[in-house]
């Protein structure tokens, strides 16, 4: 049975930073492209990072320069560390593994709020 966990959500003032993790079981975790989501309220389900096997890293223009993505193969866990947070941020973050269909799974997500 696949399962993907994440945590660190939570709420942080302007400027802030979290942490995100998502530990993959069920999976060959170092053979998928793995990846972060995020839904805002009234929006549709948007990229916001993903980094591939090779560790090859693709971000959304809205949070390069903020946001970094990375993975521990060991630990079966993918990270994405989130500074300079904003408001715009607030989403519900969803956790992504993927190796072409039908191979895609998500995690059941975590809140993220940025509001002081």
């Amino acid at each position: 049975q696949v399962q993907l966990v994440e945590s660190g959500g939570g709420l942080v003032q302007p400027g802030g930073s979290l942490r995100l993790s998502c530990a993959a079981s069920g999976i060959s975790f170092s053979f998928y492209t793995m990846g972060w989501y995020r839904q805002a309220p009234g929006k549709q389900r948007e990229l916001v990072a993903t980094i591939t096997s090779a560790s090859s890293t693709n971000y959304a223009d809205s949070v390069k320069g903020r946001f970094t993505i990375s993975r521990d193969n060991a630990k079966n866990t993918v990270y994405l560390q989130m500074n300079s947070l904003k408001p715009e941020d607030t989403a519900v973050y969803y956790c992504n593994a993927d190796r072409g269909p039908p191979l895609r799974y998500w995690g059941q997500g975590t809140q993220v709020t940025v509001s002081s």
